[in-house]
Parts: C-alpha cells; sequence; structure tokens
C-alpha cells in the first residue's frame, strides 16, 4: 500500500518536526500574529495525518471483513462492505483532492461573482439556477455562503449575484469554476415550447487575509453610495447604505449591500478590490495590467468552460478536460466534486511536466 506517497505523508511529518522546533523557541511567543499562525498550520498538518490513519484503518478493517465473509462463507457481509467501501471512497477521495490544493490562496474563503450574459430573461434565470448550485454544493461541504450584492433579473431570475462562500480550501476548490457556463434547454419561458442556448459567467477570487498588503491610491476610485434592492433584510431600500467602488485606471467595480451599515459595505467592497487587483498584480509577469482589462471573454458561444444539456439529451461536460455527468439534476443539486477533482488533478498533471521539463 503506497499511500503514504500520495497523500506525501512523510513530508507533512517533516513539516510539522519544522514547526514544532520553531514553537519550542525561547522567543516562540515574541510574535503572537506570527505563532498563532504557526500552531495553527500544525494543528491543520496534524488533522491530515490523523485522517490519513483513520483511512487506512478502514481499509484494513474492510479487507478483514472480506476475508472473514470469504473464510465463512457468509454472503451476510456483503452488504455492510458495500457500504463500508463507499465510505471509504468518498473519504479517499475527499482527502486526495486536498493534497491538489498548494496555491498560496488556496485555504481562503472564496468571493463568486456570477453574471447573466447572452439570452436575456433565460440568461438571468440560469443564473439563478448556477446561484443554487453553488449554494448547495457549499452546504453539502459544511461552508457558509453570504450574499454580498444582488441584482433582480427584469422578469425573472437574476442579473448578478456576488457571494461569499466561507470555509477551509473554498477558494482551492472554486477556483476551477471560473468561466462562462452554457446553458441548453426548453425554455419555460417560450410559448412554443422551443430550445434556448443561455450563457452565465462566474468570476472567483480568494478572499485576502488583512495582512497582504495592496496599495490603492484613494485618488484612483470613486465610491457611490446608493440604496439597497433585491434579495435582502430589513434594511433593504431604506437607506443608502449600500456601496460602489470603481478602480479607476482599471475599470474594474465592486460593490457590496449585504451589511447594515454603509462603512461595513465600503469595507466589504475594498476587501474585494484587493482581492481583483493581487490577481492583476500576480499576473503582470504575463502581460502588463493595463491589457488585462479586456482579458475577460465574451459571455457568449465559443467561450465556454461547461456545457449544461437538458435537451434533447442530458449531459454536463466540461470543455476543459472533457469530464462528463449524466445526471444533471444532481450536478444542479450541487454534485460538482468530480468536475473539480478532475481540473484540479489535470492542472497538478500540467504543473508536473513543467517542473520535469
Amino acid at each position: 500500500m503506497k499511500w503514504g506517497n500520495l497523500f506525501d505523508i512523510a513530508s507533512i511529518g517533516n513539516q510539522i518536526e519544522e514547526l514544532e522546533q520553531k514553537a519550542s523557541e525561547p522567543d516562540f511567543w515574541n510574535d503572537t500574529e506570527n505563532s498563532q499562525k504557526i500552531l495553527q498550520k500544525i494543528k491543520s498538518l496534524r488533522s491530515k495525518v490523523e485522517r490519513y490513519n483513520k483511512l487506512v484503518s478502514q481499509w484494513e478493517d474492510l479487507i478483514t471483513l472480506c476475508e472473514l465473509g470469504i473464510e465463512e462463507q457468509d454472503e451476510s457481509v456483503i452488504p455492510e462492505a458495500v457500504e463500508g467501501f463507499k465510505a471509504f471512497k468518498k473519504e479517499f477521495e475527499a482527502l486526495r483532492l486536498e493534497t491538489l490544493l498548494t496555491g498560496q490562496y488556496d485555504k481562503n474563503n472564496a468571493i463568486l461573482t456570477l453574471h447573466a450574459g447572452a439570452g436575456g430573461t433565460e440568461a438571468q434565470d440560469w443564473v439563478q439556477m448556477l446561484f443554487r448550485m453553488y449554494t448547495r454544493w457549499a452546504e453539502k461541504k459544511g461552508f457558509t455562503v453570504k450574499v454580498l450584492d444582488y441584482l433582480d433579473g427584469e422578469e425573472a431570475g437574476i442579473k448578478s449575484v456576488t457571494f461569499q462562500v466561507i470555509g477551509e480550501n473554498a477558494y482551492g476548490f472554486l477556483k476551477s469554476e471560473k468561466g462562462v457556463h452554457r446553458l441548453v434547454r426548453i425554455s419555460p419561458f417560450d410559448a412554443s415550447g422551443r430550445r434556448h442556448t443561455s450563457f452565465a459567467s462566474l468570476d472567483v477570487m480568494p478572499e485576502l487575509n488583512d495582512d497582504i498588503e495592496v496599495h490603492i491610491n484613494p485618488d484612483d476610485l470613486r465610491i457611490d453610495t446608493y440604496r439597497s434592492s433585491g434579495a435582502g433584510g430589513q434594511h433593504i431600500n431604506k437607506t443608502e447604505s449600500a456601496v460602489r467602488i470603481t478602480h479607476i485606471p482599471t475599470g474594474i467595480v465592486v460593490s457590496c449591500q449585504s451589511e447594515r451599515s454603509q462603512f461595513q459595505n465600503k469595507d466589504t467592497a475594498m476587501k474585494m478590490l484587493k482581492a481583483k487587483l493581487m490577481e492583476l498584480k500576480e499576473r503582470e509577469n504575463k502581460e502588463k495590467i493595463e491589457d488585462l482589462k479586456g482579458i475577460q471573454l465574451e459571455i457568449a458561444w465559443g467561450s465556454q468552460i461547461r456545457s449544461y444539456v437538458f435537451c434533447p439529451y442530458t449531459l454536463v461536460k466540461d470543455h476543459r478536460t472533457n469530464y462528463e455527468e449524466i445526471n444533471v439534476d444532481a450536478v444542479m443539486d450541487g454534485e460538482l466534486d468530480g468536475f473539480i477533482n478532475s481540473y484540479l488533478s489535470s492542472v497538478s498533471k500540467d504543473n508536473n511536466k513543467e517542473k520535469v521539463g
């Protein structure tokens, strides 16, 4: 059994040892903030080792159960073995997926923005369907979803929505979902029952920690306030608490209306802007920042990363990895791990090829 290599257990053990040595140094608590980070890292690494050991124990128990059943010719152990294997496989895949999350911000919360593209009311209804899909996925992961900004569709659905997914590795998982999503179905808004194609774009960025500095010149900002609208709480439409910030040099626009006060909304919007600018900064090695404003693909035909076909057949296909699922209802109910796993695995393979090359 070579799972130790797959999950890099030896390397994790070395990391724990190094960090524990730092924690035992006399001046460890001189920098409280850094000390807390080290202790949190140790806790996280130990948790991975514990989960790995539990996985090995589960597998050994399954083997023992099967061997006992064969020896005793007892078929009654089959249902227990099948259920045990399903549970084992689920935990195995979850742990394996986490080993692929090695990016600097992968452990952070994620901020997602959905925009309706070509298709009018159809596209706005599609945004609402996608918003539900990601909400259901987050709930199954035990993550929290918080709506930051929301704009209702003209007749139905949602024009745009920005929401935060709070939980460890949220960005690492969801970064694979960034791009244009295409829907093909019989339109519920078409009396003739014709087939329609709709598009929606999803932007995904990490929520940055306060200790990450991004210089923003106040003179480069235009800050507007307005009354909140759409799916909100009791303060909706009562005061101009919603905030929209435009970064003039890049044209980036962020907005937030979820908090009670204008100050809180401004603070959240600034965090979103900081994440956007950090993304641009990290790509400066490849392109000038002036060129990045036009990097977004048109939200229309030919630019999609994934297609969701409801008619004339049912299929969800990722065009980057060719991963497919025929159970469209399950996917729309948040079963996305297959797509996420496939994408992260393909990226990991590409990175390894680059290192070898």
